[in-house]
C-alpha cells in the first residue's frame, strides 16, 4: 500500500491504499464521499462520473495512483448549498426518478456546459449519451441541460 494526497473538493486527504485502487472506492470507502456511485464498475454507465481537473472521468476506472496533483471534484463540491445553475435546473424540471445516475449526467453536464455555454439540442445529445439513465429520463435530463445553459 501507499499514501497518496488528494486534493478532492478543495480539501487535502491523504489515503493508504494501493495504486490500482479506483478513486470510485477512495471517494466512497475513505472519504466518505458517496455521491458518486458504482453501477457499472466498466465505465459504461456514467454514474460515477467526476471532474478530474474540470474533465469528466469515470471514477470506477480511474486508478488513485494517477490522481496526485490533480483537481478532484465530486458532487458534493460541485457548490456548497446545492445551487450550480445545473443543480438548480435539475430540481426545477424534477429530472430524476430514482435517482441514481443523476450525479454522474450532473457532473458530466456541468463540465460540457463551462466547454459550450450555448448548445444546441443536438449538442447537449451529443454530450449526454454516455450517461445511462435506467428510468429513461432522458427529455427531462436533456430539458435540464438546456435552462442550465440559459441561466448561467
Amino acid at each position: 500500500m501507499a499514501k497518496y494526497k488528494l486534493l478532492v473538493n478543495e480539501k487535502e486527504y491523504q489515503v493508504n491504499v494501493t495504486s490500482d485502487t479506483p478513486l470510485l472506492w477512495v471517494l466512497r470507502d475513505h472519504l466518505n464521499l458517496v455521491g458518486t456511485k458504482f453501477s457499472c464498475g466498466i465505465g459504461q454507465c456514467g454514474a460515477c462520473t467526476i471532474h478530474i481537473d474540470g474533465a469528466p472521468t469515470r471514477s470506477c476506472l480511474y486508478p488513485v495512483s494517477l490522481a496526485e496533483g490533480k483537481t478532484i471534484t465530486t458532487i458534493e463540491g460541485l457548490s456548497e448549498n446545492g445551487d450550480h445553475p445545473v443543480q438548480k435546473a435539475w430540481k426545477e424540471i424534477d429530472v430524476p426518478q430514482c435517482g441514481y445516475c443523476q450525479s454522474g449526467q450532473i457532473m458530466t453536464a456541468t463540465s460540457f456546459l463551462e466547454k459550450n455555454p450555448n448548445p444546441s439540442k443536438d449538442e447537449i445529445r451529443e454530450a449526454m449519451h454516455g450517461n445511462i439513465c435506467r428510468c429513461a429520463s432522458y427529455n427531462r435530463i436533456e430539458k435540464a441541460v438546456e435552462k442550465a445553459s440559459k441561466t448561467k
